[in-house]
């Protein structure tokens, strides 16, 4: 009897300690945090984000960033993708992009090819495409997500291979509604 008393006892110390010790700030997210730039424009490379892939089944592939957001406002938000063919990106399926509570959704279209990008490598091209605008009323940190099949794996190169491989999602930008 005196042997469990002193066990609980024990483990209800150890408990304490454990639970009213120091807590250090813990991420989420592996992903840096990203800061909106001075002009209020957010810049996310897939390269910054926690990534979730799926090869076998891409469709629910997702990217997510921590963004810290300091100016409210609508934005204009552009997927930006690495591609062979510029008249068709082939995404079989809408990106969606979720801030908080709201989510837009839209299928990728080449409205500004971009032949020069520092951001592609030849033979491909930088395609940026309109997906819609958000209202961003909080300031603060929080988590953006987007879910495509076209976010691939960090390392993942590009081929001629498959028509799935000819587009590859590479950023996406918050650009700040001017009037």
């Amino acid at each position: 009897m005196n042997k469990t008393i002193f066990l609980l006892a024990v483990i209800t110390g150890i408990s304490l300690l454990i639970s009213c010790s120091d807590p250090k700030p813990v991420s989420l997210s592996g992903a840096e945090m990203i800061r909106q730039q001075a002009d209020g424009t957010i810049s996310l490379r897939l390269d910054k984000a926690d990534c979730y892939v799926d090869l076998k089944n891409p469709s629910d592939n997702t990217a997510e960033w921590n963004v810290k957001v300091s100016k409210s406002g609508r934005y204009n938000v552009w997927i930006s993708s690495a591609t062979l063919d510029t008249t068709n990106l082939k995404y079989k399926t809408s990106v969606m992009v979720n801030v908080q509570d709201k989510m837009i959704q839209a299928r990728p279209n080449c409205d500004r090819i971009i032949v020069n990008s520092s951001e592609v490598q030849y033979p491909y091209f930088k395609a940026d495409s309109f997906i819609g605008s958000l209202y961003l009323q909080d300031t603060g940190q929080f988590y953006i997500q987007v879910t495509s099949e076209m976010i691939l794996p960090k390392g993942h190169h590009l081929n001629e291979s498959s028509a799935a491989e000819i587009a590859k999602l590479i950023s996406v930008s918050f650009m700040p509604e001017t009037r």
